[in-house]
């Protein structure tokens, strides 16, 4: 299933609001990104909460599926919520953002990409202008790379 992005732009109107984790995982000047395979662009590794699981179990689990690492949580770098930023899926479920975004260091696994990414990398993070980022998601990184004690929330 592919899916548009729309940011702070005439998007169509939400008509679902699902929690949502990412993490920020890091390694000297690197940062760990992967390639959707439903938009194209570069992304934070992560994706929805499930039914039963809490926000660390979902977050763990997803960099799990879709980098083949596992995680030591650090903390949370912000909550996201931006109603301008919808997602519309082509199966007609239109979603405003909610996100929860993780500051994490990989601890132990194989990185493989899955099959919800066409690639996966470490980026040196002075290179990040050179990939296809979407803007909510460089918000993400740049509040992370802050280092603040506290979340940022937006």
């Amino acid at each position: 299933m592919s899916r548009i992005d729309y940011y702070e732009e005439n998007a169509p109107k939400a008509n679902k609001i699902v929690p949502a984790v990412s993490a920020v995982i890091c390694n000297d000047q690197q940062i760990l990104l992967q390639q959707r395979s439903d938009n194209g662009k570069w992304s934070l590794p992560g994706g929805n909460v499930d039914i039963g699981e809490s926000v660390l179990e979902a977050i763990k689990r997803e960099v799990k599926e879709e980098t083949g690492l596992e995680v030591i949580v650090k903390r949370i770098t912000g909550v996201y919520s931006n109603p301008d930023h919808i997602i519309a899926y082509t199966d007609g479920e239109v979603r405003q953002q909610f996100s929860i975004c993780f500051a994490a260091e990989a601890a132990v696994g194989q990185l493989r990409k899955s099959d919800e990414s066409f690639a996966i990398a470490w980026v040196q993070i002075n290179k990040l202008d050179d990939y296809d980022i979407h803007p909510a998601q460089r918000i993400r990184i740049a509040d992370a790379l802050k280092n603040c004690k506290s979340a940022f929330i937006r």
